[in-house]
């Protein structure tokens, strides 16, 4: 079966690529290839990345040491990507599978017990001047670190803020416009409607529907080749740049523990439903090298404790509470960066979640930029109520 896909895929591309004018091999990290339609309306770039990784934890022991090693080495991040436009350069797409345990993870009678394969399958269509319109699956205009991609971060991986409270992806509509308070202050405003049960979902709506709004503010201008939404200033900014942001998202009548992600809460007559409100507040800046990004969270819901049709308690709870991580780091003229994290997550005591702080100092040598990159970096994990732990990460980044 693995074949025939494989070998109907590779039929598809000889098919394209016999009837593209032309085919350009782009330099490393520009996509595998190129193509441009016979009559120049439409065009695909081929891309593909992956991500390598090595993980060595400790637990904190009885007597006040680190003990009990553990190590994990797997694919972290395996993914195929497609973008271009179709018919005008105003209608473009975007077309990301994922291909790894991890990214495919999360069957279940919702996803119609299938991999969960597409990441994004988004058009979007620049309609009318500064005015453009999503339609699909894709990110939510949430928290920055979330947005910002996989293959671009300043660390191995994203903070305990974004894997607590993040928004993440789902299915549904986004209008999009910028506009200019003076010659460089930018502003831009970005409105969503989704169906509010995450990505891949075949089962419809359970609730109802989740709203975003997301507001950015960039009064030096634009970063250079979009660094607002990558980590680590490789471009080297030559004049301070900074974006100050807020989202706001509600998610009406949520069946699950974290917006339109985490567990379902079941009850005795079929799903518990409450609202779910999510707020971010986030910034980034960027100057000769020097990085520095900052976010704020904080979840509520009008009533986070999941109960059966006579008011007692099923077990389940809604996820709330804030979080803070401040992230920094200095890109030297060899291209080796060193970086620094501090994460502060909080739980209303409901949740029966300990409050959790991490520290992480982390090394990264970008090879050619984020798409060839080696990072590694050491985090201390401490709980409010339970045992510490150290996390040692090596990781390499491979981008086509």
């Amino acid at each position: 079966m693995k074949f025939k896909f494989l070998a109907i895929g590779l039929f598809a591309l000889v098919c394209i690529s016999s009837h593209a004018q032309k085919v350009e091999a782009p330099k490393f990290g520009k996509g595998l290839f190129n193509i441009v339609g016979k009559d120049s309306t439409w065009t695909m770039k081929f891309a593909m990345r992956m991500q390598l990784l090595g993980i060595a934890t400790w637990d904190e022991g009885v007597d006040d040491g680190f003990a009990n090693p553990e190590q994990n080495f797997l694919v972290r991040r395996a993914r195929l990507k497609f973008d271009g436009f179709a018919y005008s350069p105003k209608l473009k797409y975007k077309f990301e599978l994922g291909l790894s345990n991890r990214d495919i993870g999360g069957t279940s009678e919702f996803t119609n017990n299938a991999p969960r394969y597409i990441l994004d399958a988004v058009v979007m269509w620049n309609f009318h001047e500064n005015f453009e319109l999503w339609v699909g699956q894709t990110k939510l205009p949430g928290n920055i670190e979330r947005v910002i991609s996989s293959g671009n971060l300043q660390q191995v991986d994203r903070s305990l803020l974004n894997s607590r409270f993040n928004i993440d992806r789902d299915m549904g509509i986004q209008l999009r416009h910028h506009f200019n308070l003076t010659d460089k202050f930018l502003v831009r405003e970005k409105l969503a409607i989704s169906q509010g049960e995450g990505r891949n979902v075949t089962s419809g709506n359970l609730g109802g529907h989740q709203y975003t709004a997301r507001i950015e503010l960039l009064p030096f201008g634009k970063f250079i080749s979009k660094g607002d939404y990558t980590g680590a200033d490789l471009k080297r900014e030559e004049t301070p740049k900074l974006m100050l942001a807020a989202t706001y998202d509600t998610n009406q009548n949520a069946v699950k523990t974290r917006s339109n992600l985490g567990s379902y809460m079941t009850n005795d007559v079929g799903f518990y439903e409450t609202t779910i409100n999510t707020t971010f507040v986030d910034a980034m800046f960027k100057y000769q090298g020097f990085s520095l990004m900052g976010e704020y969270a904080h979840r509520d819901a009008h009533n986070p404790i999941a109960v059966n049709s006579d008011g007692t308690p099923t077990g389940d709870v809604v996820l709330v509470g804030n979080g803070l991580n401040l992230q920094s780091g200095y890109l030297f003229k060899n291209n080796w960066e060193v970086s620094g994290r501090f994460t502060d997550i909080n739980f209303d005591d409901i949740t029966g979640s300990s409050d959790r702080a991490q520290y992480t100092v982390g090394l990264s040598k970008y090879i050619v930029g984020h798409k060839l990159k080696v990072q590694t970096d050491f985090s201390y994990l401490s709980f409010d109520n339970g045992s510490d732990e150290l996390m040692y990460r090596l990781q390499l980044d491979v981008h086509f």
